[in-house]
């Protein structure tokens, strides 16, 4: 060998190989069997295009097309795939970008006229012909010059504009597939063949070139693709069970909100979805009092001097919703903005008054009204809006109390995601991210409290919780804990949140006096449950699909009559319910009973009694429970005990216990 370099397997062998050999060609010399199922290659995680020479010593990995990972390189293919597809289809259309995403892929094309769904079967078909051919992806490295003058005489001026955008340091590569090349950082597969048929366009959408409403708009075309046909046909299953439980869909048949053009991102609340919010209010309520937590209300709108102090103005201020007003003196203006987050309003909270040791942890709580400026393409129903509740809360502790600090909001954590039937939850700590305030040194003593911490929560749960690491994912204040919670169908939502912060206090001069009478900075620790309230509330929509249990629901009882007969003792049980804390209503429409029946079961409501002549005569109601063909016949005073005993919230029963 003239350049040796050693290689460590999986199994722990060392092997020594040629520096010069590739990774198709190590493959060969493992086995054949190998060589045709290998896809790419890897160093030291890095993966590689099998055409790469080895060139360096470390951890070796021949990945297969069945590999987890390859799932991103058999959607980044297809992307290419689409690409060329398009073209040979409509020659003159200017591809621009094509990035993997979470779940498929997009590409984005510049073309006259936009393309629509209609045109996905033809797209589709001549996608299938291009994997048929096989042919082998290819890689070139272009100077700056060759490439521009490529693209351009090829009327690609995106691409010129891509080649202009990359670091002089860094390569210029082109991938082919046959005849079609593509400006790509890589890698690929070894072939077009690779992909495989189990992929599916999805939807098409509008978007600007580089995402700035200057440019033009390009149309993009989404699409999703996976190892086998079976993967497929599972993820549209979800997708089409996704559908039926979107909470937009079911806010507007159960009549709980609506947004609208004059209120870009902001939620009209309509007053069942105002009760089911007031409800999830109140339960955390009563969470933060067993918990020891002090409820507080800090300013909507400060100055943006105090968001200068805090770090927030020169991370985050074109999120921000700011406005200038000029006092009396033309001269004398300020700038304020609506509060994007808590945490500031409750430093200033914790200053006022002097603290001592023995006060700590003090815990302040807040239902915070904030205000984000999301760009309108990010909007999505609740999930994603500008104006939302933050049940918000910051602990104010000793160093040598933060650990435990953390496991007790970990336990609230997890108890609420139990009590909304949550029971597949992961916990991962992200640490320091690229941009950030602090010192090393500090950020190095919080993730290595975090970790501790982390490692606990594992062993507390008997490994029943997942836990893991999230490199650069952290606050730019300090390390966090993101908990990630799976909803009835499998999807994941990452929604409470610890974060650790040693800087905050030090830039507001926040301290408190401790037990040698000297001042010291407390360590703050912010901290969410829920998140955003409106979001949390759009994920329980979509986790129960309307159906929510009996404690949780807007409107838990309607008594429907069969007749006017029982007008009358339809509104006596209305009364009954009421008495014992139920939320109920009567339906005394002249309407048959199955349309009554049927309409308060669209709108998800969980219980029906319904009431005769005959059940006013014998003081009985006949209960259909929705979901449910089933009927049941009780005395009124037995039913309206089981129903009112049934409503009590999971966390009343426990202190009842």
């Amino acid at each position: 060998m003239l350049n040796p370099v050693s290689l460590t397997f999986p199994d722990g062998s060392v092997r020594d190989y040629d520096a010069a050999m590739t990774g198709a060609g190590l493959a060969e010399s493992i086995s054949k069997s190998l060589a045709k199922k290998a896809v790419v290659y890897a160093i030291d995680g890095t993966v590689r295009d099998l055409s790469d020479p080895l060139g360096k010593s470390g951890k070796v990995e021949i990945i297969t097309r069945d590999d987890p990972r390859a799932l991103e390189l058999i959607r980044h293919d297809a992307a290419h795939v689409l690409a060329e597809a398009v073209q040979e289809l409509w020659p003159g259309t200017q591809v621009t970008i094509g990035p993997v995403i979470e779940n498929g892929f997009y590409y984005d094309f510049a073309r006259n006229e936009p393309f629509t769904p209609e045109d996905f079967p033809v797209i589709e078909k001549k996608m299938r012909e291009i994997i048929q051919r096989n042919k082998p992806f290819t890689k070139e490295v272009w100077s700056r010059e060759k490439a521009k003058k490529v693209f351009a005489e090829k009327g690609e001026r995106y691409k010129v504009e891509l080649v202009n955008a990359i670091p002089e340091d860094q390569d210029i590569k082109i991938y082919a597939q046959g005849d079609w090349f593509d400006l790509c950082r890589g890698p690929h597969m070894a072939s077009t063949g690779q992909v495989g048929n189990a992929f599916k366009l999805m939807k098409v959408a509008g978007a600007y070139w580089r995402g700035d409403s200057n440019n033009p708009m390009l149309t993009r075309i989404y699409g999703t693709a996976f190892a086998d046909q079976a993967q497929l046909e599972a993820y549209q299953t979800l997708l089409e069970e996704a559908e039926k439980r979107d909470h937009r869909k079911l806010g507007r048949e159960m009549d709980l909100f609506h947004f609208q053009e004059e209120g870009p991102g902001v939620v009209f609340w309509h007053a069942k979805g105002w009760k089911m919010f007031q409800n999830l209010v109140n339960y955390m309520r009563r969470r933060l009092d067993e918990h020891g937590y002090q409820e507080v209300n800090a300013p909507q709108v400060l100055d943006k001097s105090l968001w200068e102090t805090s770090g927030h103005w020169g991370w985050y201020r074109d999120a921000m919703f700011k406005v200038t007003v000029a006092g009396d003196d033309t001269d004398d203006e300020r700038v304020f903005a609506l509060k994007p987050m808590n945490c500031p309003g409750h430093v200033q909270i914790f200053k006022h008054g002097l603290k001592s040791y023995r006060e700590l942890p003090v815990k302040l709580a807040e239902f915070g009204n904030v205000h984000r400026y999301e760009p309108s393409g990010a909007l999505h129903g609740l999930m994603r809006v500008r104006g939302f509740t933050q049940d918000d809360a910051h602990i104010f502790c000793t160093e040598e109390q933060l650990a435990a600090e953390c496991l007790r909001i970990n336990d609230l954590i997890l108890s609420t995601y139990a009590d909304f039937g949550f029971d597949e939850v992961a916990v991962k700590l992200s640490t320091r991210p690229d941009k950030r305030v602090g010192t090393d040194e500090a950020w190095d003593h919080a993730e290595a409290i975090m970790s501790n911490v982390l490692e606990t929560i594992r062993m507390r749960s008997g490994n029943s919780i997942k836990t893991s690491i999230n490199p650069g994912e952290g606050a730019f204040y300090g390390p966090k804990f993101e908990y990630v919670l799976k909803d009835a169908i499998g999807r994941e939502w990452q929604c409470g949140t610890t974060q650790v912060d040693f800087n905050l206090p030090e830039r507001f001069g926040a301290f408190y006096i401790g037990s040698d009478s000297e001042k010291k900075q407390p360590v703050m620790v912010h901290r969410a449950v829920c998140g955003s309230m409106e979001r949390f509330l759009g994920i329980l929509i979509e986790n129960y699909s309307g159906h929510f249990p009996l404690w949780f629901a807007p409107l838990q009882v309607v008594v429907a009559t069969i007749t006017s007969d029982a007008d009358e003792y339809a509104m006596k049980v209305v009364e009954r319910l009421k008495a014992v804390g139920l939320l109920a209503e009567a339906d005394l429409r002249n309407e048959k009973i199955n349309y009554k029946v049927r309409e308060h079961s669209l709108a998800k409501v969980p219980v029906i009694l319904v009431c005769g002549k005959r059940e006013a005569e014998e003081e009985t109601v006949n209960i259909r429970r929705l979901g449910s063909r089933d009927q049941e016949s009780l005395k009124l005073a037995d039913a309206v005990k089981s129903l009112a005993d049934e409503a009590v919230s999971p966390d009343r029963k426990r202190r009842a216990a």
